[in-house]
């Protein structure tokens, strides 16, 4: 699908997932690190129109977009959080990327190429030909660990996060906070399409590690998204595994 306005209409592709965990009346607090353009959160904040949903996008042409779909769609639970997720509050290099596949029309209302910006440097032979990184910005750091603390957040029901190889560095620098997360819906990938980027079966040692379950994983080649659920939360995760009906995709597809 390649067109803003229809994307956000339909359904998140988790959504009978979450349900099953969360009501559509709680209040609950989401987190979407790396929210590109903030449709995600729109979706979210259809699904759950009580809760306070936290945006953090740190490109400024990316905001740009999500002050402007905020209003359009007039949502107030959203609120942006101009900074970068990572391991350290302070300030990194980000590395922006652009383009646009060769194959398909201009005129889409779909921008390709600013999803997949990161903190890490990009590993150009394992990336689309088309797709550029000209451009390195600075921008301010966050931990979730001081922005939970600062803005007295004491859990959070469900944590979306699309951070382009910085995944550990978004859970490490969430400290004993992660243990008050309830449930993470993150990338994983099994080759390094940044340089350093931590894979697959480092997430799954982390999240293991930290009291998760991994309950949903949907692979397709190389890449995809896995679920999990804090254990601290979920006590009986066999029970949630037969009704997510678990499983892994795994096809071949050119990147």
């Amino acid at each position: 699908m390649f067109d803003r306005q229809n994307y956000i209409k339909d359904d998140s592709p988790i959504k009978k997932t979450l349900l099953k965990l969360f009501k559509k009346t709680d209040k609950l607090i989401l987190f979407d690190v790396g929210a590109c353009e903030g449709e995600e959160s729109i979706r979210y904040s259809k699904i759950f129109p009580f809760s306070s949903i936290y945006i953090f996008e740190p490109l400024p042409k990316n905001q740009i977009h999500i002050i402007e779909n905020i209003s359009k769609y007039n949502f107030e639970n959203l609120n942006l959080i101009p900074f970068a997720v990572s391991d350290e509050d302070g300030e990194a290099e980000f590395y922006v990327s652009s383009g646009h596949p060769e194959n398909l029309s201009t005129d889409l209302d779909w921008d390709f190429g600013n999803k997949s910006s990161s903190l890490l440097s990009p590993e150009k032979s394992n990336n689309p030909s088309w797709l550029s990184f000209e451009e390195k910005i600075q921008v301010e750091t966050i931990k979730l660990a001081s922005f939970s603390k600062k803005n007295e957040i004491s859990e959070v029901d469900f944590m979306h996060m699309d951070v382009q190889g910085a995944e550990l560095k978004v859970l490490k620098g969430a400290n004993e906070f992660i243990k008050n997360i309830k449930a993470i819906w993150l990338e994983v990938s099994d080759i390094e399409l940044y340089k350093n980027q931590p894979l697959r079966v480092d997430i799954e040692e982390f999240m293991v590690s930290n009291g998760f379950d991994l309950i949903k994983s949907e692979l397709e080649g190389k890449v995809g998204d896995q679920f999990y659920l804090n254990k601290n939360y979920f006590k009986t995760i066999s029970f949630f595994k037969r009704r997510f009906q678990f499983h892994i995709k795994k096809q071949n597809i050119k990147q």
